[in-house]
């Protein structure tokens, strides 16, 4: 008769070992020390072998029987599962030649030479955070998908669908790697995206109403701290770039001094450049920065002046500290802010606003807008823009 959880649970050791059996050949060992471990009873070449196939709790009964169906499956197709054991931690010391571990690493090595060293530290550290504790030292061969499932079960319940995502897709390339070095023959990986399910997405926090603008540029205006931080708080909403661009903005790249000042980047999201033409008051802001930060390869550095950006939760920290709820306003929110009242305040054609968002535009033949194009009048817009802004922070009217 098949086992059941509540039969191995309630299951009480005795004086001699004892052996209790679920079919298919496997059992599960009670030692007199009260130790559950699972065992596969096989024949091979006419004798009588066994394969240790963990203990319990740690391997459930649906993962033992998971086991036993694959090693029968061995025997079905002429394969020794004790053998084929061996076989693979054969060549290391700790038996770990085909390991998701060694596997992942090899993959790694690999595509280095291709990487940009931001892609190659981020799959290092989602492979080091969040799969090598769980799967690390487990062999290719055993893992499944469920496995890959249970280990990004703790990254969705903390809200992290994306980072979930995203060390799933690590994983499915791992596996990729070790079909085609031979080390399995399906990837795992495959029907585990779409038991991923999303969240709902979440939009970020930004305001619309010219009143609460206003009341938030107040605050930031006011924000004491260091130039580096105040001066970002208030270019943030002028520029309406993306967080990252903003922080990782390089001195090299701002043309201050010209009849036409400008700042000139690569956009990191879709490998273009971008230009953003800087009005009166940015400018200003920059050149009172520049004598504080000026000898920084970065705009806004880091505050212990390492040769490090500025740190992704320094503006947002900095917003909560005077008081600007983060369900209210948020620093990416400030592109959403422009998207808006540039169209419905200053009545500025969408494609302009769209395009200097950094976003792909296109003409109505479907070509996409060369995104140094139209600078003349996102000039304009940009210094009314400022402006506008400048309007609503002085505002004094309730």
């Amino acid at each position: 008769m098949p086992l059941t959880d509540t039969t191995i649970r309630n299951a009480k050791a005795a004086a001699k070992p004892r052996r209790l059996a679920d079919g298919g050949g496997l059992t599960l060992s009670i030692r007199p020390n009260g130790t559950k471990a699972w065992r596969l009873r096989y024949r091979f070449g006419g004798k009588e072998q066994q394969l240790s196939l963990g203990v319990y709790p740690a391997v459930s009964l649906q993962e033992a029987r998971r086991r036993r169906d694959k090693h029968r499956h061995l025997l079905a197709t002429g394969v020794n599962p004790s053998a084929q054991r061996k076989a693979t931690h054969a060549g290391t010391v700790d038996g770990t030649t085909d390991s998701f571990k060694t596997v992942a690493r090899e993959w790694y090595e690999s595509k280095l030479p291709n990487w940009k060293p931001g892609t190659s530290s981020m799959a290092k550290m989602r492979l080091e955070t969040y799969v090598f504790p769980k799967l690390g030292m487990r062999s290719m061969a055993d893992v499944s998908a469920p496995d890959l499932l249970a280990m990004l079960k703790p990254i969705k319940e903390q809200g992290k669908y994306e980072t979930a995502r995203r060390v799933l897709t690590v994983c499915h390339q791992v596996c990729n790697y070790a079909m085609a070095t031979g080390r399995i023959t399906h990837n795992p990986a495959a029907p585990v995206r779409p038991a991923l399910t999303k969240a709902t997405p979440k939009h970020f926090a930004a305001v619309t109403d010219p009143k609460d603008i206003g009341k938030f540029l107040r605050m930031l205006a006011a924000y004491e701290g260091s130039p580096a931080v105040m001066a970002a708080l208030k270019l943030a909403p002028l520029w309406f770039v993306r967080p990252g661009e903003l922080r990782r903005a390089r001195w090299q790249d701002f043309d201050l001094d010209s009849a036409e000042p400008q700042w000139q980047y690569r956009v990191t999201k879709t490998q273009t450049d971008h230009i953003v033409p800087l009005s009166t008051q940015a400018v200003e802001i920059l050149r009172e920065l520049r004598t504080h930060t000026g000898f920084q390869p970065y705009v806004f550095p880091g505050q212990r002046h390492n040769g490090r950006v500025m740190s992704e939760n320094t503006l947002a920290v900095a917003m909560r500290t005077i008081g600007i709820p983060k369900e209210k306003m948020s620093v990416h929110g400030w592109r959403a802010t422009a998207r808006t009242c540039l169209d419905e305040q200053l009545h500025f054609p969408p494609h302009l606003v769209e395009h200097q968002l950094a976003h792909r535009v296109r003409d109505p033949l479907g070509r996409s807008y060369n995104r140094t194009q139209h600078l003349p009048e996102r000039r304009r817009m940009m210094q009314a823009w400022s402006d506008y802004l400048d309007e609503l922070r002085t505002e004094t009217t309730p």
